[in-house]
């Protein structure tokens, strides 16, 4: 076992795949020479050179542009987008053009690209860096869509990006990047298919994913201490959504709160609790509850930031009502 952080471990999983496949390659804003914006990237220019670690141009739409053409011609790039705010200026090219050649050929090219990137606030960044927007990722066909929220899924769930056919858009909490954990580094790719239950429990279902694991985690184990005992669903993969492991869990629980850093308003919570009512409605003696971000644009001051995303006290006071 290793002791590393959560950044090291995606560098790590990089390196590896580096090694191991000459088809793969980095690309994006100041990864070479500066080493990324969040450092993930640092020393492997020097390792492998300017040809497998390429530094691009400010214009997203070009370089996720550049990775698909690569990607159909046989290469496997893996693409840094600074932060997720940043990635609105790609969305045609995703949108209209990697999720949808592999359908519109009749299945006769695929797209094997990995996309990258930063989200989700708590750094007091502002309005233009602290957003989570994974959600709007999700809501399209032909991708797939991952938010690994621990050091260990971190370089596993990068692997197994790095051999699927499909684009597959990973989004990293940046709050995450120092995190540290023992993990080993000779393990293969992690399970991309399944949700995973992190902590169990009979009373409540709390259903999360990427930066807001922790804090839920938090709030299970002080609502253990005020006799509930509350069940903790890590959805690692927003797209497609296991939704089996979480009926099941509400099967047993009976509740359920979903809680999602990104805008209540057309979000992932929505769609996690719209299914959750579809499929466990006979199983629910309390209303799905949803604890997500105001819907303000990311303040910058840190108590107004604070206040703008969900806490682990938010959670707690909004399971607490359920018993009350």
């Amino acid at each position: 076992m290793t002791t590393m952080t959560y950044r090291e471990a995606l560098r790590s999983a990089m390196r590896d795949a580096l090694k191991q496949d000459p088809r793969v390659f980095l690309m994006g804003e100041d990864i070479g020479l500066y080493g990324g914006a969040f450092a993930v990237t640092h020393g492997l220019i020097e390792e492998f050179g300017p040809e497998r670690v390429r530094d691009t141009p400010l214009s997203e739409s070009i370089f996720v542009g550049a990775g698909i053409g690569a990607a159909l011609n046989g290469m496997r790039p893996i693409v840094e987008i600074m932060t997720v705010n940043f990635s609105m200026l790609a969305m045609d090219q995703v949108l209209n053009n990697a999720a949808t050649l592999r359908y519109m050929s009749g299945g006769q090219f695929h797209v094997p690209l990995v996309v990258r990137m930063a989200t989700g606030g708590g750094r007091q960044l502002g309005a233009q860096h602290s957003h989570s927007l994974e959600g709007w990722y999700a809501h399209i066909p032909g991708i797939r869509v991952l938010a690994p929220a621990t050091v260990t899924d971190a370089r596993g769930m990068l692997l197994a990006a790095l051999q699927q056919l499909d684009p597959v858009f990973i989004f990293e909490h940046a709050t995450l990047y120092p995190i540290e954990d023992d993990i080993d580094e000779h393990a293969g790719p992690a399970d991309i298919d399944h949700a995973v239950v992190r902590r169990t429990g009979s009373d409540v279902t709390l259903v999360t994913y990427g930066g807001s694991l922790g804090k839920t985690l938090d709030a299970a184990a002080a609502l253990a201490e005020d006799g509930i005992a509350a069940e903790v669903i890590d959805l690692r993969t927003l797209r497609p959504l296991d939704i089996t492991t979480i009926l099941e869990s509400v099967a047993r629980t009976h509740r359920a709160v979903v809680v999602d850093e990104a805008w209540r308003t057309g979000s992932l919570a929505a769609e996690v609790s719209a299914q959750i009512m579809e499929g466990a409605f006979n199983a629910l003696d309390w209303p799905v509850v949803r604890v997500c971000g105001a819907e303000v644009p990311a303040p910058y001051a840190k108590h107004m930031e604070d206040a703008a995303l969900p806490q682990a006290a938010t959670i707690v006071r909004t399971v607490q009502e359920m018993f009350a």
